[in-house]
């Protein structure tokens, strides 16, 4: 009799274990809220079951996705980058610019754009972490900096505010393929994209949940301070999350080059608040220290799904913003009762 009862006993408190994990999960808002959202477009959008619709909004999904996956983890780490938008830019202009100018293959203006990109990311970390300004302001002066620099340079080279077209070079078929294609999977088409972002959310969960340096970016974002007096490296840490978010601009910036060879050099302003409100969506607090890059994910399927569900809906385009708007809100107050709830039942 008393076998049965602590048998009882031991799975009631297994199932309470299970609860506290699922309540501790900082996706766990965005999901409840991607569900809302995609039940909500079901019903006042026809068409937005349909096959071609889904793969449409995946499509806008990642090409947020895959610049919110590494900013989620910059911001887990405590820090900004209010370049990210622009970066993306930089990156197109760069494969375009060298490769028509220096009339080589594309795939070397490719190399020189990755290099560039990953420089200029090593460059905002090491800014950050050298004069110990806030992340806004190091980020902003950089947003700045290339902003005018895209535009300058494009129209110095090029005679105006876009690129030539590098579509007749050599390597620019492969390089689409990679950047650009798209499967079709029956009917449905879809982007090469959407596996991009599968891939690079699959390589960020696996970072902070299985390796020693995810373990590092929730320690300095969480107080950086204690996090250095245990060893860890804080400097390289928060230098290494700015290169990824680097590394992630260069592969949507091919993406937006090769989808249709030209770039238009202003481009990309405004977008690096979008990714950081995906990942906030997904669950990443302000402070840092907590969030998760599947979380971020969320965060853009709702932006996907939003921004084609209002046209699928056949509403007004000009509502987007406030939707937009209303969903950060709504998902950070959600976010906040979720860990509330979390810690109460510790």
């Amino acid at each position: 009799m008393s076998t049965a009862t602590d048998t009882a006993a031991d799975e009631r408190l297994l199932r309470r274990s299970v609860w506290r994990k699922i309540l501790g999960r900082p996706e766990l808002g965005s999901v409840v809220g991607a569900g809302a959202v995609f039940l909500f477009f079901s019903i006042v959008a026809d068409s937005f079951l349909q096959p071609s619709s889904l793969s449409t909004v995946l499509y806008a999904a990642s090409t947020i996705g895959i610049m919110a996956v590494p900013v989620a983890l910059l911001m887990i780490g405590g820090e900004f980058d209010l370049s990210a938008g622009v970066l993306v830019t930089t990156s197109a202009l760069v494969s375009s610019m060298f490769s028509y100018q220096m009339t080589a293959n594309v795939w070397v203006g490719v190399a020189v754009s990755l290099l560039v990109t990953v420089a200029i990311g090593a460059f905002n970390g090491f800014m950050l972490t050298r004069t110990k300004l806030p992340s806004f302001i190091i980020t902003l002066g950089t947003f700045l900096m290339l902003t005018g620099l895209n535009l300058g340079f494009t129209k110095l080279i090029s005679g105006t505010v876009s690129t030539k077209s590098i579509a007749d070079m050599e390597g620019f078929d492969s390089a689409k393929k990679l950047f650009a294609s798209q499967l079709t999977l029956g009917s449905v088409n879809l982007k090469v994209t959407i596996l991009w972002w599968f891939a690079l959310i699959a390589v960020a969960t696996w970072i902070l949940l299985r390796t020693r340096f995810g373990n590092w970016i929730f320690a300095v974002g969480g107080e950086a301070d204690a996090a250095r007096a245990v060893g860890v490296p804080v400097f390289k840490t928060k230098i290494g999350l700015y290169m990824g978010v680097a590394f992630a601009a260069w592969v949507s910036g091919q993406h937006l080059l090769f989808s249709f060879d030209v770039v238009q050099s202003g481009e990309g302003v405004g977008n690096e608040l979008i990714y950081i409100i995906a990942a906030v969506i997904g669950g990443c607090l302000i402070t840092g220290g907590y969030g998760s890059a599947i979380g971020s994910a969320v965060g853009a399927f709702i932006f996907g799904m939003t921004s084609k569900g209002i046209v699928y809906a056949e509403w007004n385009p000009d509502w987007f913003k406030f939707f937009l708007g209303a969903m950060l809100l709504l998902a950070t107050l959600l976010n906040a009762w979720v860990r509330k709830r979390a810690e109460a039942t510790a």
